[in-house]
């Protein structure tokens, strides 16, 4: 079978490795976005799906169009099957109606449709998480279900959760692709859909107002763009310490030995890393003490 593979971050990079190790699939291109800056010296960074490939020094051919206007490449490969996983961009009506296009999505469909549906999820704390294996149609993430991979949510971060989709969507595409013929896929119930958004820097700004909200958004957004303060002050390592004591916000309530609990309106939580903007990531005991603030103080004015 011919797949002509599309996708750019890491829960693509585990599927597409998946699907090149099993002989019954020929990758016959991978299409992924181009290489962006990244890093205090914005250096070009190739995607993890291009990384990948070139890490095994494959001779899957490689494009990275900046849009989706010239189809001929497409046409000329020929593809039995268009996979889509979190490629970034939508795409085109044409490829759409001319090919059968397949979408791995990571969430349980219709919920969480949009740009980060496994950070909505998680957000969310729902009691299942999931992906879905859609039959692509012109509708955002709205095609017939081919199949559902669910799993209990173990409130994991997003770069352990996206490890664990990924492992269990390769698994069930393999299975899917291998007996498509005699799946008949079925609708979405589409009055039971959510959407999500893409995810902005702004999303990572948290008051000291409730520990469980804090510690979900510290969970979805560990990669980018972390969570931290109106100050810009990043918090890293946390936990909740208990979710119903009710505190003065921001309130420094213990100094431990690698951590320190802050109160919040609802709950408090233990922090162990804080990073300043434009500073080195310090453990917090030393940051109280480099801001000579002790039990009482407020973390934040």
């Amino acid at each position: 079978m011919n797949i002509l593979f599309f996708g750019t971050p890491l829960f693509a990079r585990i599927i597409l490795e998946s699907l090149i190790n099993d002989d019954y699939f020929k990758i016959i291109g991978l299409v992924t976005q181009i290489d962006k800056p990244f890093g205090r010296k914005m250096e070009l960074k190739a995607p993890q799906t291009k990384e990948f490939l070139q890490s095994i020094k494959s001779n899957i051919p490689i494009y990275q169009p900046k849009n989706l206007n010239d189809l001929r490449f497409i046409y000329d490969l020929k593809p039995d099957i268009i996979l889509v996983v979190a490629y970034g961009k939508i795409i085109p009506k044409e490829i759409i109606n001319n090919f059968y296009c397949i979408n791995i999505h990571g969430s349980i469909l219709p919920k969480s449709r949009g740009a980060s549906p496994i950070q909505d999820m998680i957000l969310k704390n729902q009691n299942l998480i999931g992906t879905s294996i859609i039959k692509m149609s012109e509708n955002l993430d709205s095609g017939d279900i081919l199949g559902i991979r669910y799993m209990i949510n173990k409130q994991l971060d997003i770069e352990y959760t996206t490890k664990i989709l990924a492992q269990n969507s390769a698994k069930l595409i393999i299975k899917i692709l291998k007996i498509l013929d005699s799946i008949k896929p079925l609708p979405q119930i589409h009055v039971d859909s959510s959407y999500c958004k893409k995810i902005e820097k702004i999303d990572g700004l948290v008051m000291f107002d409730n520990a469980n909200k804090i510690y979900l958004k510290y969970l979805a957004y560990k990669i980018w763009p972390n969570i931290y303060l109106k100050n810009g002050t990043k918090l890293f390592d946390i936990k909740i310490n208990d979710i119903d004591s009710k505190n003065k916000e921001g309130e420094i309530l213990a100094i431990n030995k690698d951590s320190i609990i802050i109160g919040c309106k609802k709950g408090s939580l233990s922090i162990k890393i804080l990073q300043d903007v434009g500073k080195n990531k310090v453990d917090s005991v030393s940051y109280l003490r480099g801001k000579r603030l002790k039990i009482g103080s407020l973390l934040i004015d």
